[in-house]
This record gives C-alpha cells, structure tokens and sequence, in this order.
C-alpha cells in the first residue's frame, strides 16, 4: 500500500509516517561523544543492541532540552489581546517535565499559573507553552517558578502573577537519598499576590484541591 505523507506526518491512507527533524551536525557531535560515555561505563556500544543507542540518545537530549529555541515572551505576544477583564486567571495542573541540571535526571510535575490581567490578556495555551519553554531545559525548580513568573509579568504587565510547581525528583528517587514520594513544592508571586494576603489565599484555595 502506497503512503502519501501531507507533510505532518499522516497519510492519506490513514496511517502514520513518523517524521524527525534534527540538526544532523549536532546529533552527530552528541552521538559521538554519548558512544564514548557507554564504552567508557563499560559497555560494547557497537554491540547489537547499543549500536543505534547513541543516536538515540543524542535526540532524546535535543528533544527534552527544545526549550533552548524558544522565547516564551513571543509566546505570549503570539496572542495578546486587549481585554477590560480585571479578575483572577487560572490555568491549574499544567503537566511539566525538566531536567536537573545537577545530575541531568528528570523531574515531573504539574505547575498552577494565575494572573490578574491589567488591560490584556494572552491565549490560556500560550501560560502552557510558556511553561513547556522553560520547563524544557536543563533546570532547578526554583530558578523554573520564578522564570515563569518573571516572562508572564514583564510581557502582560498585570497587576500580579501567582506560579506554583510540585515536582517529584528522579535525583531523589533513584540515587543520593532514594526517597520514593518525596514532593518539592515551590511559590513566586508578584504585585497583587504578594502585597494581599486575601487575592494570595483566594489562589491557594482555587488551586487547593489540586495540590499534592
């Protein structure tokens, strides 16, 4: 059966094409240098199941570090618009995952996002995006809320910005104190979120039932 690609990686027939796009002179840098860190481990990485490992390896890297491409301010200005709507915005339990930048192993989680628009407002996509931007690079969670915060801030200009991550960290998990559900919770607010206690405590009882 003939497959006819449309260019997003679907066919006419119904089927699949997977399509990948990398920087070839990139992954062949990273290729090689993860074959040597498998030999170097103690592993035959020309054996069968190693051979195309590298390679792997090389994009999975590329793809979970993505975040370096993007201007999570452009974004936002992608879909701005003016809108005379001066209460509190939510977009709660944003699926996220990071790499620790101390041990480059992952940390998932979810992020609550609010803001109180001041004259605009961006598509609720783009607050996911923003954090996917960030999120997508070699991190600390702490630097990751406060990032997220500072970009909706200086790109919206509302009258305050609520970010709260929980994370669970395979670096805890998996190694150093190999704890198995230990959860890091981190806050950064600005403007109304920070200066009312009653608009920060109105937050964290919309968002309440959603954390761990």
């Amino acid at each position: 059966m003939e497959l006819i690609n449309n260019g997003l990686g679907e066919s006419q027939t119904g089927g699949y094409d997977r399509i990948e796009r990398w920087d070839e002179e990139t992954t062949s840098k990273l290729t090689e240098h993860l074959s040597e860190v498998l030999n170097l481990l103690g592993e035959d990485a020309q054996r069968e199941g190693l051979k195309e490992t590298p390679k792997r390896m090389a994009k999975s890297m590329l793809f979970l570090t993505q975040g370096y491409g993007t201007d999570p301010a452009d974004i936002l200005k992608s879909a701005m618009f003016h809108e005379e709507y001066s209460e509190m915005v939510i977009v709660k339990d944003i699926e996220l995952f990071s790499m620790c930048e101390h041990h480059m192993l992952p940390f998932i989680g979810k992020a609550h996002v609010a803001y109180i628009p001041n004259g605009r407002i961006t598509g609720l996509s783009k607050i996911a995006r923003v954090v996917d931007g960030f999120a997508r690079r070699l991190q600390v969670q702490e630097r990751l809320t406060v990032q997220i915060r500072d970009c909706i801030q200086d790109t919206l200009k509302p009258l305050g910005v609520a970010v709260v991550i929980e994370a669970l960290h395979l670096c805890m998990v998996m190694r150093g104190v190999q704890k198995q559900h230990s959860v890091t919770t981190t806050s950064a607010f600005t403007g109304a979120f920070m200066n009312s206690d009653k608009t920060r405590e109105e937050f964290i009882h919309l968002i309440g039932n959603n954390l761990h």
